[in-house]
């Protein structure tokens, strides 16, 4: 029986109902509704979980590449650049911040886009969903076989197919735009446009020139009628792209050690491509410290001739005076001197070039250009103390001194250069730069970098559970129908039963296909025993009571909308009844849409609206029901046009006048209460009116309303009818229902919760 049961029999204190009812978000309610939908969760989780293993399976596995490259923090040094001045170009940040950028320049890149073709993409049309796959696992048994196809579709392939095109040039309006090759006999094939219409044909290894397109196909293995995709692509939209691939990233701080990365579908090309890149720019590295000795040996050139004049002069003008003056050399006292200031003006000379040098290539505010700015002026403060102790010199010896020193200055700036330009043109020829390749690209064909089985597998699936989870709290949260008999007390009704959900009973309510016309689907005669039927019983005992202090034996059930087992409570009720030795007549008041002759089994027509409009009498309305045999039932009949007006007919006063003596209860199945206005009508003529209410569906203020509406009308509703109540494995609720079955042996019973 159902434990909760409230039989009143008088009427209810008036409370004041609350918009809702107070609710309490805890963890025991969270796993409570969580527990009440583990067959859900665990249904998304299971799949979520096979679509994981299915996307692992056949997903385009992406193979990684790998390469290091090592670059150095030392500047090559150049005869010309002092050890202060290259290591002045050393401060600063990490050269592998640098290099890491010049790695993924374009023009490094371009270098690897123009030897691998890759400006020109190629897929070859595949099967949905699993051609990718047995195009991966096909084995060839010797080089060059294609995959017959399957299902014999040969404009899909199957595997082994390849197409490798040496040159693809086409009109700026064709560029990334998808093209369609399709493969024919003996390697001939025709291009056709994004429109279908022809491009160019041609045979492989020929080159082929046609409307702006210029191609070269080098080689093609593949079934005939078997479709490639081929587009012409952008080469800065490639080079964007390759850059954005290819992770580029320094192994420590200030390590110098730079780790190069690279996924692709095709293994093969993923190792290409980085190894065309480190070679790239480690040649380029080469490239850049050879073209710098080089510039330095043009500079220097340049100047030589100039010094060589100067030199010319110098000497032109000592010999012309030592001839006007009669004097052949400074004297030996004056040597020291001499040579003190030539070696000033030797270092001040070879400063100057070397500004002149630093001034194409830096700016004033340099650090390098800077510091060489103060080693000349150094030099010009020590040159102006010599200065005045050559003033002390007589005038002739003045004049050879200066003389002098000028040929000796230019001579040794002359010899410098010869020997800057020597050393220039061996390091240009022998510059080896300060990067080298450490581990060239390789890549591991066994182990795919994407998808990883478990880490997929296991977040799929994990995945999976939480958005079960999340759909259920939510679904939970906007699901506002009244899960507990205190809400509908809260409201004025006193509940007279809790009926708890059947799945026996759904399954004749759902499935009528199983049941042949005439046959009844009540689950009073089909499952006696049902949990359901014995809170039904529950039910008849209170009503039992409480029907003395009604004015009559006419019982309405309705119900606040559609779809609360009203129906179902109506005909299985009134079985029972029938079963107890009591006279019971079932009258399905819903002409719009009943369904009570369904469940009894008899056809609708010949029914109530024939009875109120007189086109039948009594007697041929009222229709036994078979395994019933206290049980009487009147249909619908045929829907009528106005079945407001038809309840509204003193005929149908008269009806219930005349079948409340015969019986012993009149149970009186009406449309629901928000719907229509019949359950109004039928109300002012019953002496008990109940009210189904279905767990979860029904919200409080839907039930209050129906209420209101009937209290309006000056229907009294006496009680509320719980209907299809369910298990919560939090213990919520704490209703028992137990079944208590005869047994071969000792009398047992069983609980359930």
């Amino acid at each position: 029986m159902a434990t909760y049961l409230s039989t009143r029999t008088s009427p209810p204190p008036q409370i004041v109902p609350p918009s809702v009812r107070d609710e309490e978000i805890d963890l025991r309610t969270l796993l409570s509704t969580l527990g009440d939908s583990k067959r859900m969760i665990l249904f998304g989780t299971v799949m979520f979980l096979l679509a994981s293993v299915l996307y692992v399976v056949l997903a385009t596995p992406k193979y990684e590449a790998s390469a290091t490259v090592q670059v150095e923090r030392r500047t090559p040094t150049f005869p010309g650049l002092s050890a202060n001045s290259a290591a002045q170009s050393n401060t600063g940040e990490s050269a592998a911040t640098t290099e890491i950028q010049l790695l993924t320049s374009r023009s490094v890149l371009s270098e690897a886009l123009d030897n691998l073709d890759l400006d020109v993409q190629i897929e070859p049309a595949r099967f949905p969903l699993f051609g990718s796959y047995i195009a991966r696992n096909f084995a060839p048994s010797r080089p060059g076989e294609v995959n017959s196809p399957w299902f014999g579709l040969a404009r899909y392939g199957w595997g082994g197919e390849k197409l490798e095109i040496a040159r693809l040039d086409v009109p700026q309006e064709l560029v990334d735009q998808p093209m369609r090759l399709v493969a024919g006999e003996g390697g001939s094939y025709t291009l056709y446009d994004p429109e279908g219409n022809l491009l160019v044909r041609g045979v492989a290894g020929q080159p082929v020139q046609a409307g702006g397109v210029n191609m070269l196909v080098r080689s093609l293995h593949a079934n005939p009628g078997m479709r490639f995709d081929v587009t012409r692509l952008n080469s800065l939209n490639i080079l964007a792209q390759l850059r954005k691939d290819i992770s580029a990233s320094e192994q420590g701080r200030d390590s110098g050690v730079i780790a190069l990365t690279y996924q692709n579908e095709d293994p093969i090309l993923a190792r290409q491509v980085l190894e065309q890149i480190s070679r790239a720019y480690v040649h380029q590295n080469v490239a850049r410290n050879s073209a710098e000795a080089a510039k330095r040996l043009q500079f220097v050139k340049r100047q030589l001739p100039n010094v060589r004049k100067e030199l010319d002069k110098a000497q032109a003008a000592l010999t012309a005076y030592q001839t006007r003056t009669q004097t052949l050399d400074v004297t030996v006292q004056n040597q020291s001197l001499l040579n003190q200031t030539v070696g000033i003006e030797s270092a001040i000379s070879q400063l100057r070039i070397q500004q002149a040098d630093l001034a194409s290539r830096f700016t004033p505010q340099h650090p390098t250009y800077k510091a060489l700015l103060a080693q000349i002026a150094q030099f010009e403060s020590q040159k102006a103390a010599l200065r005045g102790r050559i003033a002390e010199l007589p005038e002739t010896q003045q004049g050879l001194f200066r003389l002098t020193r000028d040929v000796e200055v230019t001579n040794q700036t002359y010899a410098s250069l010869l020997d800057q330009a020597q050393q220039l043109d061996i390091a240009r020829a022998s510059a080896v730069g300060n990067a080298r390749i450490i581990d060239p690209a390789a890549v591991n064909y066994e182990s795919p970098a994407w998808p990883k089985p478990i880490p997929v597998i296991a977040g799929g699936t994990l995945l999976g559970a939480l958005l079960m989870m999340g759909f259920v709290l939510v679904r939970q949260m906007m699901r506002r129908g009244v899960e507990d008999p205190a809400d509908i007390e809260l409201l004025g009704l006193p509940v007279y039963a809790s009926i708890p959900y059947s799945e026996r009973g759904r399954e004749l309510t759902l499935n009528p296909a199983r049941f042949p016309n005439g046959q009844q689907k009540l689950l009073a005669l089909n499952a006696p025993t049902d949990l359901a039927m014995e809170a039904l019983r529950s039910l008849r005992t209170s009503l039992h009571f409480a029907r003395f202090k009604t004015k009559n034996n006419l019982l309405m059930i309705s119900a606040p909308s559609p779809g609360v087992g009203k129906t179902f409570v109506c005909a299985n009720l009134a079985v029972t009844m029938s079963q107890a030795g009591q006279r019971v007549l079932l009258i399905d008041a819903d002409m719009r849409r009943g369904t009570l002759h369904h469940a009894v089994g008899v056809r609708s027509e010949g029914g109530l609206s024939e009875l109120i409009s007189g086109q039948i009498p009594l007697e041929d309305a009222i229709r036994s029901v078979q395994g019933a045999d206290n049980l009487s039932f009147i249909s619908r009949g045929e829907i009528p046009p106005n079945p407001s007006e038809l309840l509204m007919n003193p005929a149908f006063n008269e009806l219930l006048e005349q079948v409340g003596p015969r019986y012993d209860i009149v149970i009186i199945d009406t449309p629901p209460v928000l719907a229509v206005t019949d359950a109004a009508v039928i109300g002012h003529q019953v002496g008990t009116c109940l009210m189904v209410v279905r767990f979860g569906l029904n919200q409080q203020r839907e039930i209050a309303l129906a209420k209101q509406r009937l209290e309006q009308n000056g229907v009294e509703v006496k009680g509320a009818i719980f209907n299809g109540v369910q298990k919560r494995s939090g213990g919520h609720y704490a209703y028992t229902y137990y079944e208590y079955l005869p047994t071969s042996g000792s009398g047992k019973h069983r609980a359930y919760r």
